[in-house]
């Protein structure tokens, strides 16, 4: 019995949490109440008190679901001493473009991330949590490139954080620009190739190098 409730309780769970992505997607965040939610996932308010404190708890976990997988693929193999840490990065990125095009899903949330946030409030704790999400991302990536560096699979002299600012900035625009127009250039079949041309920057413009004292 105690397993068929957790199980119900798991199912309610994501079924909130898919009709958050129906209703964000449809009416911008802001402009969404969590009884709009209840409504689409045809649940009572109180069920939605309790899995989420609030809408931005929920918007979130929301977030998560997408985001935890390449964040995942960033992390799992960052102590392991063999691990080809500039390959783990290539792998997040190129899954991270893929997975937008290809799942529905994650292409909605991800369009709800750049197009349907009202966010003007610095305090919104919506736009603090996509501050730590982007945060978080920068930490690790810099952390693979130095990883990457201190392994001799990038240049010695190589600026992590200007290089991470680099690839985080062409990966948001790349799905910025495929969300804006899907059908101006396929994002499935050049993701490898739009990737590693970043991966090239890296390796061989000057521009990123560190700054040497006059």
């Amino acid at each position: 019995m105690a397993r068929c409730t957790k199980e119900a309780a798991l199912e309610t769970r994501s079924r909130i949490l898919d009709a958050a992505a129906d209703v964000f997607f449809a009416q911008g965040v802001s402009r969404t109440s969590l009884a709009d939610v209840a409504a689409a996932a045809n649940v009572t308010r109180g069920a939605i008190y309790w899995h989420f404190r609030n809408k931005s708890d929920l918007f979130d976990a929301m977030v998560e679901r997408v985001r935890l997988p390449m964040q995942s693929m960033m992390t799992s193999h960052l102590d392991d001493p063999d691990s080809d840490p500039l390959a783990l990065l290539r792998a997040a990125a190129v899954f991270a473009l893929r997975d937008t095009m290809r799942n529905p899903h994650s292409r909605k949330v991800v369009d709800i991330i750049f197009h349907k946030c009202e966010l003007v409030d610095a305090a919104d704790p919506i736009l603090m949590r996509q501050h730590e999400n982007f945060r978080v991302w920068m930490g690790n990536a810099v952390r693979l490139l130095r990883l990457a560096i201190a392994k001799g699979r990038l240049p010695a002299d190589l600026d992590p954080q200007r290089a991470a600012v680099l690839l985080h900035a062409t990966l948001s625009g790349l799905l910025d620009n495929w969300l804006f127009i899907p059908d101006s250039f396929d994002l499935d079949a050049q993701a490898e190739q739009l990737v590693d041309a970043c991966l090239d920057a890296l390796r061989c413009s000057p521009s990123l190098r560190i700054d040497r004292p006059a």
